[in-house]
């Protein structure tokens, strides 16, 4: 297959998988290309996500590396097949390539966990509250690329408003309700709306107060999207150059249990919903 035109995370999680299946046998790159009748030129090029394969391809590549997990290996070909172009597509030329991957993500993710402590997950955000944050973090930005963003974000809450939504939790510390983005009136707004999605059967937030002892997991902060199947997960952190894509085995577990403290350690999702009506009550 011809070399892509974008090169999505999506692509890239692909490649990455099947370089991962192939160094666990000790094979070359260049003994899988010649399994394919291709050279190593081109199975580097399939291993980094440049260029497409084909899931015949893939199924092909994975009984040469004796891959028996059969639900894997059905899930990349799927991955190698699939050809959305979602909604994001209208914002390529518009925004950062960075903008594409989340939303594509969010849009094959099973489920989604969000840990916050300095802002409301984006998900969650109404689009006064994420206008301020646009303009305060780029202030030198015309407001048209301000409104664009927002659109952006807006659009990315489909995942848990369409008919069949993204089993979604949230674990939201106290300190990113109350640190004051806009005015009281965004900051009223903001808790209302986390209040309403809350009440959907597929949301869960939950809480976790300042005065909570012993608590040191500040650190937490991610974005977690289900594949489908675990091997499949993906840890989205923010990095100094833009958002950090993590996936290797060891380190979702290590995501993994990170986000099952913090929820064992916040409020139940009632006394979460208590907590912040009281809050609101405040402004």
């Amino acid at each position: 297959m011809p070399p892509k035109r974008h090169l999505t995370a999506r692509r890239v999680r692909l490649g990455t998988e099947l370089r991962r299946l192939r160094e666990a046998t000790g094979m070359k790159a260049r003994e899988a290309a010649e399994l394919l009748g291709a050279d190593s030129v081109q199975m580097s090029q399939i291993e980094s996500g440049v260029a497409g394969v084909s899931a015949e391809r893939v199924r092909r590549l994975a009984a040469h590396y004796a891959c028996t997990d059969e639900a894997l290996i059905d899930a990349l070909a799927a991955m190698a097949t699939d050809r959305t172009r979602g909604w994001w597509e209208e914002y390529r030329e518009q925004l950062p390539a960075r903008f594409m991957d989340l939303p594509e993500l969010e849009h094959h993710a099973r489920f989604r966990w969000d840990v916050e402590f300095l802002h409301v997950p984006g998900l969650l955000q109404t689009a006064d509250y994420a206008r301020r944050l646009f303009s305060y973090v780029n202030p030198e930005f015309p407001q048209s690329d301000v409104e664009q963003r927002v659109d952006h974000r807006m659009r990315r809450r489909v995942i848990i408003e369409r008919p069949d939504p993204v089993p979604y939790e949230a674990v939201i510390h106290e300190g990113a309700l109350r640190i004051r983005v806009g005015d009281r009136s965004t900051a009223r707004a903001q808790l209302t709306r986390i209040l309403e999605i809350s009440e959907a059967e597929h949301v869960t937030v939950r809480i976790i107060p300042f005065d909570l002892d012993g608590f040191g997991g500040a650190g937490s902060a991610m974005v977690y999207a289900g594949g489908p199947v675990p091997e499949l997960d993906t840890v989205v952190r923010d990095g100094p150059g833009g958002p950090v894509y993590i996936d290797t085995e060891a380190q979702l577990n290590r995501y993994r249990t990170r986000f099952r403290r913090v929820e064992a350690a916040s409020l139940a999702p009632d006394r979460s919903r208590d907590f912040i009506h009281r809050l609101s009550k405040e402004l």
